[in-house]
């Protein structure tokens, strides 16, 4: 590409936007556990090898969602590959929600603003997109096109805390776990707890349960994990297999892991509330489940899942309906300027393309020019030389300006057309 050309900062070739998801919503935590990706590097060269130009993976303890941007989006074989990465049954695949191009973007929006969230407006959710978008553009993942879109999401998403009380009050899965478990004992910070896992979700909680007052035992498959943890965050480390034989003493367990098996089984439990008299709360924040559900049917034991969270909380959702009005004006203003970006896209392929028409010509009659002129200096070719570029610059930014400016109209393919066979686009493509 010649100098001309080089100094227009283009935006990447426009494409297809497809969000595919599985939320609490839909799924409930048992056919959640089945789309989550086990190793989330591999699912990601899957859906590129698949045809995706760009891939970014969201998973959390409540939601799945694969948010892809290609020339053709083809959203069967999305989900087909998907259900290879994850190893599900096709069948499984009716449980997929699917949205595509400005509802794909508008969903992100949403998304980051907390607005499909569990906890309405939690803060959580705008850290956990940014870092999934981080972690697949760091690995080349995600590049020029989803950078558009979760940059003004993620955006979006800060503005709409900033300017509605939307996250107020308790806004997160641990501040409403630790409000459930502060009804259900008459005393929390008399009770024996004990939080399992140390990754952000029980960090979460460990905070919630610092900023209360609440002493707890903090345990993880690695001493060295829960040790850590404890001088970061908070807690008393415990050793994993002390923390497993202690279950009869304790009054509240938080779980908060990635293990792929039941830490809390039904027989540890049944033994360990053989020799205790007073009642036990368990919470399972973890995806896939680490408590077994059988554990809920003994006697004095009060398990709560996020499936049982998702009803809890829709007394937090209706009293926030009026910030989320307000939310959704701050989305929608933003939504406008997105969707006039994306149309102002297509024009780039044409603009483009007459420059490097037009710039071949400029180099032609150049060299033309200055072979006639066999006895100029190399500071006379510069000067002419520059005065090229500086015709074409003059001649073509206006019109190509205005031809940005012009395509999110109504009238916009036809003047794209015109545009197009005016300077031989369509037979630049076919060649």
């Amino acid at each position: 590409m010649t100098a001309a050309v080089k100094t227009h900062d283009y935006f990447a070739l426009p494409v297809q936007v497809i969000n595919a998801r599985v939320t609490y919503k839909n799924a409930p935590i048992h056919l959640l556990e089945k789309f989550t990706f086990k190793d989330i590097e591999s699912a990601h060269r899957a859906f590129i090898s698949a045809g995706v130009d760009e891939c970014v993976i969201l998973q959390t303890c409540n939601r799945v969602e694969v948010f892809a941007a290609a020339k053709s989006a083809d959203e069967a074989k999305l989900l087909s590959q998907w259900a290879e990465a994850a190893g599900i049954e096709e069948k499984d695949l009716a449980s997929v929600e699917v949205s595509t191009g400005k509802d794909a973007v508008l969903h992100l929006m949403r998304l980051a603003s907390g607005l499909d969230s569990l906890v309405m407006g939690e803060d959580q959710i705008l850290g956990q997109v940014r870092r999934a978008f981080e972690y697949s553009r760091s690995n080349r993942y995600a590049s020029a096109n989803l950078a558009m879109i979760f940059d003004r999401a993620l955006k979006v998403g800060g503005r709409v805390r900033t300017v509605t009380g939307i996250n107020k009050g308790n806004v997160s899965i641990a501040s409403v776990v630790a409000s459930l478990a502060d009804e259900y004992f008459d005393d929390l910070k008399t009770k024996k707890v004990m939080l399992i896992g140390s990754g952000e979700a029980a960090s979460l909680v460990a905070k919630v349960l610092k900023n209360r007052g609440v002493e707890f035992m903090i345990t993880s498959r690695t001493y060295e994990r829960a040790r850590s943890f404890s001088e970061t965050v908070a807690g008393k480390p415990v050793p994993f297999d002390t923390a497993l034989d202690m279950f009869s003493e304790l009054d509240l367990i938080f779980v908060a892991t990635t293990a792929p098996y039941f830490l809390v089984t039904y027989e540890r439990m049944e033994a360990a509330m053989k020799s205790r008299k007073e009642a036990m709360m368990i919470f399972d924040l973890s995806n896939p489940r680490t408590v077994d559900e059988k554990v809920a049917t003994l006697h004095g034991v009060k398990l709560i899942n996020m499936d049982q969270i998702a009803e809890l909380v829709e007394k937090n959702m209706r009293s926030r309906m009026k910030e989320v009005h307000s939310a959704d004006k701050i989305i929608d203003g933003e939504m406008k300027s997105v969707d006039g970006m994306m149309k102002r896209l297509k024009a780039e392929p044409v603009v483009v393309s007459v420059f490097k028409s037009v710039d071949a010509i400029r180099e032609r009659e150049l060299k033309k020019a200055l072979s006639m002129l066999k006895k100029s200096s190399p500071d006379d070719a510069k000067i002419v030389e520059q005065l090229s570029y500086a015709i074409v610059e003059g001649i073509l930014s206006t019109p190509m300006n205005y031809l940005r400016k012009e395509i999110g109209g109504g009238e916009s393919d036809e003047l794209m057309k015109l545009v197009a066979k005016m300077f031989k686009y369509e037979d630049e493509k076919k060649q």
